[in-house]
Formats: C-alpha cells, sequence, structure tokens
C-alpha cells in the first residue's frame, strides 16, 4: 500500500500511535507507566553527587537527576524538564533547558532571538514566516529572555494556525515561568501517544483516529512482529537485536550467502534498517553491532550508510567508533519506551 498514514487507537489498554508508510511501519508511540520525556516540574533540589557531576532532586514522580548544578543550593525550588525514560532503579534524567515545544513552533527560555528551522531553505519562505512570528508578537508577548523557532512542519502549515501555536505556547511559556516559587509540583504533563503524533508527524498523511484503526491497517501483525529479536534483511541474512541490562546488543549474519560481498552487503542493509528497529522497539543507551565478517577497509562505506539512515532518524544518536575487536559502538538517546512487555 502506497502513502503515509496515522493510525491512532490503543493497544493491550495503552494510547498509542503508528505511522505507516508505503505499507511499513515507520514509527510508533505507545503510552507508558513512567514520567514521559517533556514533563515540566517545579522540583526541589536536595543533596549534590561530587562524584557524579550532578544533584538529586526530589518531584512528585519521584527522584530525579540534574547534571551541571553550580550555583544550586539544597531546598531550592528549580523548573527542569524530563528529557527522556529512565532505566529500572534510577532517576529521571531531567535538565534546566526547558522548552516550550508544539507542532510549528518553539519557545526556548534563556535563549534569546527568533530563529526558522534550518530545513527550510526557501528564503522567501523564511522572510514570509519571520513576518508573520512580528506580527503575531504584536498580539501576544514571549517571556523575558526566550526566543522563539519555527519548525520545519511550517512549511505544511496554515498561517493561522502557525500564529495560534505561537501564541499558545508564549502563553504557556510565561504562566510556568513566573510559577517558579512553592513545593514540588507537576506543572506541565509531557504530551501522550496521540498528542505526539500530532506533533511530529507533520508530513502530509491520511489519518484514521476511529475505533480499530490498527486491525484495517496491519498494525497488529507489524507490532507482533516486534516481539521477535531476529529481523530479516533479505537473501537470507539477518540481525538479531537483544537489548540487556547494560547495552543493547545487535548481531548481523550473512545466513547461507557465501560469496566475499556477502558480510558487506548483510552489514549495509542491517545499518540501512537499524535506526528504525531501535526507534520501533524504544531502545537507547548504549548500543554494540557486531557487523557481518567483513574487511576492514569497508568499514567507512558500511559507516557511511548508518550515518546516512541516522540523518532521517529523530532520536538523537551519536556514532562514537570502532572497537578493537570489529565492533560499532553508538550511544543513542532514550526518549521511547521500550515495547518489551508492552505489546
Amino acid at each position: 500500500m502506497k502513502g503515509t498514514t496515522i493510525a491512532l487507537d490503543s493497544w493491550n489498554g495503552r494510547e498509542a500511535a503508528a505511522l505507516i508508510v508505503d505499507g511499513q511501519l515507520e514509527d510508533f508511540f505507545i503510552e507508558a507507566d513512567a514520567p514521559t520525556p517533556g514533563n515540566l516540574y517545579r522540583a526541589i533540589a536536595q543533596r549534590p553527587m561530587k562524584g557524579q557531576g550532578g544533584m538529586f532532586l526530589d518531584t512528585p514522580d519521584g527522584s530525579a537527576f540534574l547534571r551541571q548544578v553550580k550555583g544550586l543550593s539544597p531546598g531550592a525550588p528549580l523548573l527542569v524538564q524530563v528529557t527522556g525514560f529512565a532505566e529500572a532503579g534510577k532517576a529521571l534524567p531531567v535538565t534546566q533547558k526547558i522548552l516550550f515545544k508544539s507542532r510549528y513552533a518553539i519557545v526556548t527560555p534563556g535563549a534569546p532571538g527568533l530563529n526558522v528551522s534550518r530545513q527550510i531553505r526557501d528564503d522567501d519562505l523564511r522572510e514570509s514566516l519571520l513576518e508573520l512570528v512580528h506580527d503575531t508578537l504584536t498580539e501576544t508577548e514571549l517571556p523575558e529572555g526566550a526566543g522563539l523557532i519555527l519548525r520545519s512542519s511550517c512549511t505544511q502549515g496554515d498561517e493561522d494556525d502557525i500564529a495560534d501555536d505561537i501564541i499558545a505556547m508564549c502563553e504557556l511559556a510565561r504562566n510556568v515561568l513566573a510559577d517558579a516559587q512553592g513545593p514540588a509540583e507537576l506543572l506541565v504533563e509531557g504530551d501522550g501517544p496521540h498528542g505526539l503524533a500530532w506533533r511530529e508527524w507533520t508530513d502530509p498523511a491520511q489519518v484514521d483516529d476511529a475505533e480499530g484503526s490498527f486491525a484495517r491497517h496491519g498494525v497488529d501483525e507489524m507490532l507482533e512482529a516486534l516481539k521477535s529479536p531476529v529481523v530479516p534483511l533479505g537473501g537470507g541474512a539477518s540481525m538479531v537485536i537483544e537489548p540487556t541490562t547494560a547495552l543493547v546488543a545487535v548481531d548481523v549474519n550473512t545466513g547461507n550467502d557465501t560469496s566475499p560481498a556477502a558480510g558487506l552487503k548483510a552489514t549495509i542493509a542491517a545499518f540501512r534498517d537499524l535506526p528504525r528497529q531501535l526507534r520501533l522497539r524504544g531502545l537507547g543507551g548504549v548500543v554494540v553491532v557486531d557487523p557481518a565478517p567483513m574487511p576492514k577497509r569497508d568499514r567507512r562505506q558500511a559507516e557511511t550508510a548508518l550515518k546516512a539512515a541516522l540523518k532521517k532518524d529523530r532520536v538523537e544518536t551519536i556514532v562514537v567508533g570502532w572497537t578493537n575487536l570489529g565492533l560499532l559502538e553508538l550511544q543513542r538517546k532514550r526518549d521511547r519506551v521500550s515495547v518489551r512487555g508492552l505489546i
């Protein structure tokens, strides 16, 4: 099936959203039990952890950990935002660099300036968007010292919708920043799966939000496939993705192909699909890839294929490099909930 479809439904009693592109599951959000990235708290500083370079904070949802805490004293209230999902038994990762993010606009407290996404390269469109911002800011005001970023989705947006988004984010930012004093409290709840779908999946698409949309578009079967660690790559090749307590291990296999280029072909196929597989499975942290056997000289070609795939991925990932054993190490942000046990 050609085209792009956004299916909004529930899975195992949890709100969920699926992005299907040309019949393939491209992205997936599912409701988690843990606090959601984007949650904005008024937290209370506790004790600094000098050996770890940070400080523990109290929030209504448990302990949080903040890095770069110069100038903070125990007992002080501060505004922080959850940046990702915590590993089991660990504190919530939070930052003081909070963002008020919507479909078209991002308000950036502490980072003044008006900016348009670099992905918008049309000069005339950039100028018209900046004019729209200036006109909109005559009706509302940015918080003092804050800036505004117009997202790439503005290329698909109506001017009135963009203006409404700017006004809503400015008002939300002003209200939250004025409420920095007091006990620990959840001030803004992060978007759920359906809200994230509206905010992040902005390319033209058919939206099916009626009950049973997952069954109609074959999402049920696609999610069942994620339960298996084995991902077929074609030609008999495969990769096995297995999360452990310490890291995510990825093993690439050539199968029955014994040709001289089998290792390179299998590794490139795996690298092209790896960001999507990690995204769908909600896996992050340290990722270690054991590629199929191939000459050392082919590593650059394989790595180039991986980096090209990562450019299209929304999840921040750093390619750390190759180890002496010929393994490739990645560091990936934990901004998705692991789907193990949820689907």
